[in-house]
């Protein structure tokens, strides 16, 4: 598909990348919708959290959050409430460890984590009898979406009808090398003191996990050399960020897909936009708005809804 010229014009106070990812994270009100929430158990003894907002609809929206977001982020939040303003039921899963209650296991989440999202449909999702089914991504959430969609390829659920994923990094090592820059230290510093309060928490149950090397980590590459590879079966962080990028599995998607990525989003680097996939391929289409930040895309209208939330409706009636 070619590439998508985008009409987003982000609001004139909101100058510059970080205030466009900041404001909507920091400043904008909670969004109110009634949940039903579910545990459900994996068959390795561990749990998925899932919220879910239902009003009879035949159609299912799936969404999954960013790194170390939660069903609970406002992002995800007000995504589900415009869609549900659409008519449509909503799921929201939480990762292993990103909902109020830590998982049982040693290992909890990480950043091209199908195996979960195919698991959480299959047990979850599927047995249902939605008629159609969208998948939605953010950040981390979006690079497991892609992931997840090249690896099935053409062996999906016949009621899965699109995907859109917003500001994906879809190389994890390019990513990860440029948020250990000094001007994301704000970014960084919020991620790693998530990341290792779950380690220590962990270690308070698993003796075997030290948090001693945690005092000194300051990036993602010790972070997930020391601990995200080996408790997910990786040899080493290199290893494990080629093989969850979903760059690499870009070109096996078979299903309508947008991948909506701002030009100027802080987290990411030339390397996450798959300019020239998008170019070749018949079902993958990449929109590359001028501003937006990261997950941000605001807009100020009487609705209270962001730009990309009213984009996602427009993509999602394509194809419902």
């Amino acid at each position: 598909m070619p590439l998508i010229q985008s009409t987003y014009k982000r609001p004139l106070f909101l100058a510059g990348k970080h205030l466009e990812t900041i404001y909507p994270a920091l400043f904008r009100p909670e969004a109110q919708l009634v949940t039903e929430t579910e545990r459900l158990e994996l068959p390795d003894g561990d749990f998925l959290d899932l919220d879910w907002y239902r009003q009879g609809s035949s159609s299912l929206m799936i969404l999954s959050h960013g790194l170390e977001g939660s069903s609970k982020s406002q992002y995800a939040r007000w995504m589900a409430k415009r869609l549900f303003a659409e008519g449509y039921d909503i799921l929201v899963w939480n990762y292993r460890g990103c909902s109020d209650t830590p998982n049982r296991l040693m290992r909890f989440y990480h950043s091209g984590d199908t195996q979960d999202l195919r698991t959480m449909l299959n047990l979850a999702v599927f047995p249902k009898s939605y008629q159609h089914l969208v998948l939605i991504g953010f950040s981390v959430g979006g690079n497991i979406t892609l992931k997840y969609l090249g690896e099935q390829g053409n062996d999906l659920d016949p009621r899965l009808v699109c995907a859109i994923t917003f500001s994906v990094p879809t190389d994890l090592a390019a990513g990860a090398v440029h948020l250990a820059k000094w001007e994301s230290a704000v970014y960084m510093n919020r991620f790693m003191q998530s990341l290792k309060r779950k380690v220590r928490e962990k270690a308070t149950r698993y003796p075997t996990l030290d948090p001693k090397p945690l005092s000194g980590m300051r990036t993602f590459d010790l972070f997930d050399e020391m601990y995200t590879a080996p408790l997910h079966g990786f040899p080493n962080a290199r290893e494990y960020w080629r093989l969850n990028s979903s760059r690499y599995y870009i070109s096996g998607i078979k299903l309508p897909t947008l991948l909506i990525t701002a030009a100027n989003d802080p987290f990411l680097t030339p390397e996450c936009y798959p300019m020239e996939e998008a170019k070749k391929m018949p079902h993958f289409s990449l929109e590359i708005p001028q501003h937006g930040g990261h997950c941000g895309f605001a807009q100020f209208n009487n609705t209270g809804f962001y730009w990309s939330e009213d984009r996602c409706v427009e993509f999602v009636q394509q194809y419902i």
